[in-house]
């Protein structure tokens, strides 16, 4: 399950050291880190990584198919996470450590920034190979954060990025040496804790207003 630690004004949120799958229960959790994280004062700032082979794998489809009936709602839930990464009133920072796959790289991209391992691991949107088409939010969210190009070989092709190529066409930030991942999210974070506050979040609750009404419809998440 996620854990929350500190390092001086940094935040580190470890999602874990499985596929870290969005399990209604780890999203209960990663809410109740955020929660921690935005009732904080004073300077800070948030990294999220991970242990082992993934960062995150996206949605819990084994949990999904055996709650069929509760898809609409778990699908809210999920946006309700995107929505709230990109809008948090402090600098945050994903260090991808392993593979990055489907709404964890959307979550990724949730991020102000994003750092990468560069020998190891993909970053990758395979919705169009494994037949599940994106919600609105979800487009919306990816189409705000990558440049149109990217984005639409990465939503129709389900190219899977190394580090290098991920850095090369803006999807990451950084791609650095796996011992450097999570140390130059660290970096990044720390530099920017000052920002934290009432500003920054009003900043980017309007510079996306339109990807977070679309995030934030509870009526027809699913188009």
């Amino acid at each position: 399950m996620p854990s929350l630690d500190r390092q001086d004004n940094v935040f580190v949120l470890d999602l874990g050291d499985g596929e870290n799958r969005f399990h209604p229960d780890w999203l209960t959790a990663v809410s109740a880190a955020l929660d921690e994280v935005e009732k904080a004062e004073g300077p800070r700032a948030l990294v999220t990584a991970a242990t082992g082979k993934f960062y995150s794998n996206g949605l819990d489809l084994d949990w999904l198919f055996a709650h069929a009936d509760q898809h609409q709602d778990y699908v809210v839930s999920v946006h309700e996470l995107f929505a709230r990464m990109l809008s948090l009133p402090v600098i945050t920072v994903a260090a991808l450590q392993g593979h990055t796959f489907a709404a964890g790289a959307m979550l990724s991209l949730a991020h102000d920034f994003r750092v990468m391992r560069a020998d190891r691991g993909y970053w990758c949107l395979p919705e169009a190979d494994i037949n599940i088409p994106f919600s609105p939010g979800m487009a919306a969210l990816i189409q705000s954060r990558l440049a149109p190009q990217t984005a639409h070989e990465a939503m129709v092709t389900a190219r899977r990025y190394g580090g290098a190529d991920a850095a090369a066409v803006g999807i990451v930030d950084r791609a650095v040496g796996e011992d450097a991942v999570r140390s130059t999210a660290i970096k990044i974070a720390q530099a920017q804790v000052n920002k934290a506050g009432d500003t920054l979040g009003t900043i980017k609750a309007r510079m996306y207003a339109p990807v977070l009404t679309t995030l934030r419809d509870t009526t027809n998440p699913l188009g």
